[in-house]
């Protein structure tokens, strides 16, 4: 094959290319490269076939982020799920013999990486060679598949720290020794990902104008955003040097891989760097259009209370072609996803209420005055777990939301009249009832209007939307309303999701990481700190941070910079729940010990009587996070057959 220099083996690192592999990106019939760069038609398949290798945020149980994260979404261990990779990472169950979720081998759920970066690779050597693609063309596609490379080999870094770099495809007569590569350190894969992205970006469109075709493909504000992302990395706790276990993490040619240089001075300059960046991307966003999304008041007839549920839920539900705030939209199907999360509404249960958030999550969001409930001394946090009826039918248009203790006309369009729920449930921040719904809680859609019957939500077991066999019902007690678009049809026999894209990034993502990097790189926060982080919180109907704290038990905690730190990161991990995030943020803090070792708690779903659904009750917990589990093993055949390479610490 005239072109087979450009197909390579790397030992330890890839897997065997076969032909038959390769030509699941090029076009039926052919054989060779010369052929799959022959002419446009051609090319641009192989081009789209660079983004297949993005992971899949569409793919509850393939993406790092989401049921492997742990502790934010769950399902009954006991169910046909349970076999699932991201099921197993879940329960702690990672090994070193057949890792779950092996990006880097692309095995065990995990999408073939490497590959991915080979391919990147060979179509920058060969696109030159197109005859009939414009220059604009040209530069364009080259230009995105730089910047993918790039997230592949950030992707690679988010879960394995130090990595080989891929710049150039490994030739075919190249000596063994030369195939054994080295893993980099991390401040070097970091540099390269940096410069590549700065050569690649001046070449791509500011913005998307032919939304419906081109939907996910990258802007310069994605690309300035994968910067911001890598350059975050680079100054969180777990690669700015401050870890004690990577202090001697070297491999065989004695080369540090990941900086012990803890020095303040130092820690504080990645902030400064990291800062400059997000902003960069805040800047680029802004000026391609993109904005924090609002429901169009007056498209229906609602309350504001209902908009402002529609707003927070609809900037991950709504289509890019409406929402704004998305600034990279992954375009897999999540069809699945979104039905595993929906109540039983339907006739056909099939495929329905399988996925729940865990009580730990509901006890994340703030209480309606936009603190902690456990930093709220007018929230009564001791008895959370006891029930409350909602006695008021009515809004009183003349009573202030929740002055009086024996009315709860607040909770009108949050709580069904008449029922009682959890404590836990009442007096709480919109986005906890914009993302989560609950037994007698009101499930908001758009074929249930304020003026007509509400959708109350019923799941003791016995109940509409309970327990109906072991595989179908919500294993927690929470349904995750923030992955349900409130679109979705309620005549119909079986589930009829609304697609929309999952956000891989969006702009009230950038926001608060440019809130925490500038709070990382001063003294103390200031104005600047706050004005980010309200601006997310003015969105959800919150005050500001300062003003909402003058009520807490400790008033002065955003005047400092551990304080505002911990503000930062409760915000991060509400505003972004259930968006694959948190697994990520937690290990890049370096907090996922403190997270991850406590047990999966909800209510018990298997309880008719409400004495009996109302005990908390344990799921799971017998998983244990400790300090090797922040980078995931590589497989040990891998390093057998690679001699150049280490396995990460603690596997």
């Amino acid at each position: 094959m005239k072109y087979l220099k450009y197909i390579f083996l790397i030992s330890g690192i890839f897997l065997f290319t076969r032909c038959s592999d390769y030509l699941a990106v090029v076009p039926d019939g052919t054989a060779t490269l010369e052929t799959a760069f022959s002419n446009r038609i051609n090319s641009e398949k192989f081009f789209y076939g660079c983004y297949n290798y993005l992971p899949n945020m569409a793919s509850a149980f393939d993406y790092p982020g989401l049921i492997a994260g742990g502790d934010e979404i769950w399902w009954d261990v006991d169910n046909n799920m349970k076999g699932n990779s991201g099921a197993r990472l879940a329960q702690g169950q990672q090994n070193i013999t057949d890792p779950y979720l092996n990006y880097w081998d692309g095995a065990g759920g995990g999408k073939r990486m490497w590959i991915g970066i080979r391919d990147c690779n060979i179509f920058l050597e060969n696109i030159d060679n197109v005859p009939d693609l414009t220059a604009n063309e040209r530069v364009r596609w080259k230009a995105e598949v730089k910047i993918l490379k790039a997230y592949f080999h950030f992707f690679l870094m988010t879960l394995y720290g130090p990595i080989p770099i891929m710049d150039k495809n490994i030739d075919v007569s190249a000596s063994p020794e030369e195939v054994r590569v080295y893993r980099e350190p991390v401040d070097d894969v970091i540099e390269y990902i940096i410069n590549l992205i700065d050569e690649a970006t001046p070449d791509l469109p500011a913005s998307i104008t032919e939304i419906t075709t081109e939907t996910g493909r990258i802007t310069q504000a994605i690309a300035l955003a994968i910067k911001a992302r890598t350059l975050v990395w680079s100054a969180s706790p777990l690669f700015n040097g401050s870890y004690v276990y990577y202090q001697n993490f070297k491999d065989k040619r004695g080369v540090q891989l990941i900086s012990n240089n803890n020095d303040p001075a130092a820690i504080q300059a990645r902030w400064e760097k990291a800062a400059v960046a997000v902003k960069a991307a805040i800047d680029a966003a802004h000026i391609a259009g993109h904005n924090l999304f609002r429901y169009p008041i007056g498209f229906d007839i609602m309350s504001d209370t209902t908009a402002l549920k529609y707003t927070l839920r609809g900037c991950v539900t709504e289509r890019f072609t409406t929402n704004r705030e998305i600034v990279w939209a992954c375009t897999n199907d999540n069809n699945q996803f979104q039905n595993w999360c929906t109540p039983k509404i339907y006739t056909s249960y099939a495929g329905t209420a399988e996925l729940s958030a865990t009580l730990k999550m509901a006890e994340t969001y703030y209480s309606k005055n936009g603190i902690p409930i456990d930093e709220d001394p007018y929230w009564d946090y001791e008895h959370r777990y006891e029930t409350l009826t909602n006695t008021i039918t009515e809004p009183d248009p003349d009573a202030e939301p929740g002055t009086e203790p024996d009315s709860y006309a607040w909770h009108y369009y949050y709580i069904g009249a008449g029922e009682t729920t959890a404590r836990l449930n009442y007096y709480r921040e919109p986005r906890f009832y914009a993302h989560l719904c609950f037994d007698r809680g009101i499930y908001e859609l758009l074929t249930n209007k304020d003026d007509g019957p509400q959708l109350v939500v019923k799941n003791r077991s016995g109940d509409v939307h309970g327990l109906v066999f072991q595989d179908c019902h919500p294993s927690t007690g929470y349904f995750i309303k923030k992955l349900v678009s409130f679109r979705i049809p309620t005549n119909t026999q079986a589930p009829a999701p609304y697609r929309f894209s999952m956000p891989i990034i969006r702009l009230a993502d950038l926001y608060l990481l440019y809130a925490e990097a500038l709070n990382e790189s001063k003294n103390a926060p200031d104005n600047e700190v706050y004005a980010w982080v309200d601006s997310i919180r003015s969105r959800a109907g919150l005050d500001g941070v300062v003003e909402s704290w003058k009520y807490a038990k400790d008033p002065l905690k955003p005047m400092n910079k551990e304080g505002m730190r911990e503000i930062i990161k409760r915000e991060r991990l509400i505003e972004l729940s259930f968006e694959g995030q948190r697994p990520f943020d937690l290990r890049r803090w370096r907090d996922a010990e403190k997270y991850l070792n406590e047990p999966v708690r909800g209510w018990d779903f298997q309880g008719q009587k409400l004495e009996d659904y109302y005990l908390t009750r344990v799921y799971f917990s017998n998983r244990k996070f400790t300090y090797k589990d922040y980078l995931w093993p590589l497989r040990s055949n891998t390093l057998v057959v690679n001699s150049n390479l280490v396995q990460n610490p603690g596997w």
